[in-house]
């Protein structure tokens, strides 16, 4: 009895085209990651400066958020975009920004994002 046996595997033409939607996941991954990673490191700092925030002024935090922004190279935002509302001895701190990642061409990933921080 001779069975027939099928070949199993991928074309060339299946090769490519999984080759080029792997090559561009990876690319919007790595210019998403770093944009991400410098979202939740100012998440980070404001909530610190909210949790330290009794005794000090809207300016003094502004200040204190732009030496942090420098250290860790926050280059989205600085601080005279930070808001402040009064809540009992401290502050609420909010930030709402965009950035624009170019992807390729003319192509561009948009991020909003919202921050708020409280005591």
């Amino acid at each position: 009895m001779n069975l027939k046996r099928r070949q199993h595997g991928l074309s060339l033409v299946g090769l490519i085209f999984w080759g080029g939607i792997l090559f561009f996941v990876a690319l919007v991954g790595m210019k998403m990651v770093p944009t991400y990673l410098e979202y939740f490191t100012i998440k980070r700092h404001l909530n610190e400066i909210a949790h330290n925030s009794s005794g000090s002024s809207p300016a003094e935090m502004k200040g204190t958020f732009g030496k942090r922004a420098t250290i860790d190279d926050i280059t989205s935002v600085d601080g005279s975009e930070l808001e402040f509302s009064k809540n009992g001895d401290g502050y609420d701190i909010a930030l709402n920004y965009t950035k624009k990642v170019p992807l390729m061409g003319h192509v561009s990933l948009l991020f909003d994002f919202e921050i708020s921080a409280s005591r």
